[in-house]
């Protein structure tokens, strides 16, 4: 696992907890505090994410085209 992988999935899981904490009233995280800037921080690191674990580019296309001719994915 990359270091990408790793700052993209914790960034995931804050935003997600925060957006949790927020819809049942509770004590948000500190960083982020306003709640419609943790929704938009939550939708914009949502798109990130999902962008970039799957292959919707032109070069993410290719390796997964390598990575089937080589029995490596479904």
């Amino acid at each position: 696992m990359d270091k990408g992988t790793v700052v993209r999935t914790i960034a995931l899981a804050i935003v997600w907890i925060n957006a949790v904490l927020v819809n049942y009233n509770l004590q948000p995280i500190p960083l982020l505090e306003e709640e419609v800037i943790a929704y938009g921080v939550t939708f914009i690191v949502s798109v990130w994410t999902w962008f970039k674990n799957n292959y919707i580019t032109l070069r993410g296309r290719q390796q997964k085209e390598v990575l089937q001719r080589s029995n490596l994915t479904k």
